[in-house]
């Protein structure tokens, strides 16, 4: 695709940003209904039980995978610019439902839309990036996404603290700052160019006769037998990981308060310290070194550096110190972490015409997967503590540590056409 190599990353940065701000917010999303559950709850009457499934029906699971299934083959149907033009609508609409909710029934139906727009439209912008990055900042592009993500909690956190005088109003206001941040993104992204790739993908579909449908990305993405391994291996890098993270970001504050830390104030400190440092984390070391150095060890330190940290915050003497080593230590390994690789080596490992398909796939599986322990997290914390549940962590932590350090791809400094041929042995698209 000579035209691609000519115009490659013409959107620049500009674009880059306008598109990375699905993860500001989806982490937005999370993190205000993370900081308001328990405020929620007290608010509305409902028990622990009812915890559990607001936040499974979320953009933190169900919610968001609900939303991958019907956005990543649109997707590649319709283009990347329809979803990430009109995903944000629906985001807008959740986010108002909860700013003035009443009743238990107004704030699920809020959580669940808000999820299924954050489930559309993030496969949609790691697609997005990816294909309009220059092969040589490839990394440094997707990195943004993975800025916007951590910057997004900084800033919740930060606002839980400021508005914890007002109780349940507060929160109300989180949410409406993601409405009006919401409302900026959808105006700045109306004047964005669809993907080149994509566009010239479709324009040899269409030369060629071929009839695409809602389920092309699909069927193409399943009946290719080496992208069942690079399913498998992402799943296992991303779902495993984010199994943990996303308990991580929708029920920390109630790990603290496991770990001895009941000042809800304190508690949004340490969380502030946390995406802080995985912004700082993102920047100068996955955006700075992820187009320069072995992608292998990055992602080894990053996933190292995470397991330590979990260790550390259940195994060892409450207190001080092992509260403060979790924060920063957890804080620069999701910086370097599963995440940022996840949404780099999806774009790289699957052909243009079914890359938001597997990302959607993809994304829908791992947010299942943190629903599914979503539903009873809380319940367990509270029944087993948290030494015995800080086993599972462990474990998951482990094993995605070793799936992303054992198969990394190599993938730095190639094209996507190059990764392609070399892959498939021809262009998939042929």
């Amino acid at each position: 695709m000579t035209t691609v190599a000519k115009k490659r990353g013409i959107t620049g940065w500009k674009a880059t940003i306008a598109v990375a701000m699905s993860n500001y917010i989806e982490a937005g999303a999370i993190i205000a209904l993370a900081t308001s559950l328990t405020l929620w709850q007290d608010a509305f009457g409902f028990d622990d039980s009812l915890v559990g499934v607001i936040a499974a029906v979320s953009a933190n699971a169900f919610g968001a995978a609900l939303g991958a299934l019907i956005g990543g083959p649109l997707c590649d149907r319709l283009g990347r610019k329809f979803i990430y033009t009109y995903d944000l609508i629906l985001f807008m609409i959740g986010a108002l439902m909860i700013t003035f909710t009443a009743s238990t029934g107004l704030l699920i139906l809020g959580v669940v839309l808000m999820g299924i727009a954050v489930g559309a439209g993030v496969p949609a912008s790691w697609t997005y990036i990816a294909e309009e990055a220059p092969s040589e900042s490839r990394a440094a592009h997707v990195g943004t996404a993975q800025l916007a993500w951590s910057i997004g909690p900084a800033i919740g956190f930060a606002l839980a603290i400021l508005v914890e005088p007002w109780g349940v109003n507060g929160s109300r206001m989180i949410f409406f700052h993601l409405f009006v941040i919401a409302a900026v993104t959808w105006w700045v992204r109306r004047g964005l160019p669809e993907s080149t790739r994509w566009k010239e993908q479709r324009e040899a579909e269409l030369a060629s006769g071929v009839k695409v449908s809602f389920f092309s990305g699909m069927r193409g993405l399943l009946a290719e037998r080496k992208n069942w391994g690079a399913l498998l291996f992402l799943l296992g890098v991303y779902g495993l990981w984010n199994t943990v993270a996303g308990q991580a970001g929708i029920f920390q504050p109630r790990v603290y308060e496991a770990a001895g830390v009941e000042s809800a104030t304190q508690q949004n400190l340490l969380q502030v310290l946390v995406w802080v440092l995985t912004a700082a984390a993102t920047y100068f070391g996955f955006m700075k070194y992820g187009d320069k150095i072995s992608r292998r060890w990055l992602y080894f330190a990053g996933a190292l550096l995470g397991v330590v940290a979990w260790v550390v915050l259940i195994f060892a003497p409450p207190g001080a110190f092992s509260l403060l080593f979790y924060a920063v230590a957890w804080g620069i390994s999701a910086g370097i972490g599963a995440q940022a690789f996840y949404g780099l080596w999806t774009a790289e490992l699957f052909a243009t015409k079914y890359r938001a398909s597997a990302q959607g796939v993809l994304f829908m599986l791992a947010r299942v997967m943190v629903g599914l322990l979503s539903l009873v997290f809380p319940v367990l914390l509270t029944s087993m503590g948290l030494a015995k549940l800080g086993l599972l962590i462990i474990g998951l932590l482990v094993a995605a540590l070793l799936i992303g350090t054992i198969w990394a791809p190599e993938t730095r400094g190639k094209t996507l056409e190059e990764i392609e041929l070399a892959r498939y042995g021809a262009k998939a698209d042929a």
